[in-house]
């Protein structure tokens, strides 16, 4: 029966190599699988041996607690730096985006409240 180690969906490409090397060292057999063609199916990491299962869980977890710190600390690194990008950068980098995105969201918001508006007259 396989057993899902690893959700692949959303998951930074360095990340899950890192994942695939981890369980190669640690002589893990898995397989992969695709969100397939739509994107609708779930993509992960799956072993077919349930008596690794536990084994390999801890190793991701314990990798995934050591990714978590190492990112924590490359962002406070960037931000005492001060080249962590804000809002104001992205901004300034493509404000056509920025101008097309605030535009559809007060389109959305118009067309929400419109009708409320208009049942008191």
């Amino acid at each position: 029966m396989p057993h899902l180690l690893f959700r692949l969906r959303g998951v930074p490409e360095d990340e899950a190599e890192d994942i695939r090397r981890l369980l190669h060292e640690h002589a893990i057999d898995f397989y992969e699988t695709s969100a397939g063609n739509w994107g609708i199916s779930m993509p992960g990491i799956w072993t077919h041996d349930g008596d690794v299962v536990e084994k390999a869980k801890s190793l991701i977890a314990d990798y995934e607690v050591e990714r978590g710190e190492q990112m924590q600390a490359e962002y406070q690194q960037l931000r005492s730096e001060g080249r962590q990008r804000r809002l104001i950068d992205l901004i300034i980098d493509d404000p056509m985006k920025f101008i097309l995105y605030l535009a559809g969201i007060l389109l959305v918001l118009y067309l929400s409240v419109m009708p409320f508006l208009s049942l008191g007259s």
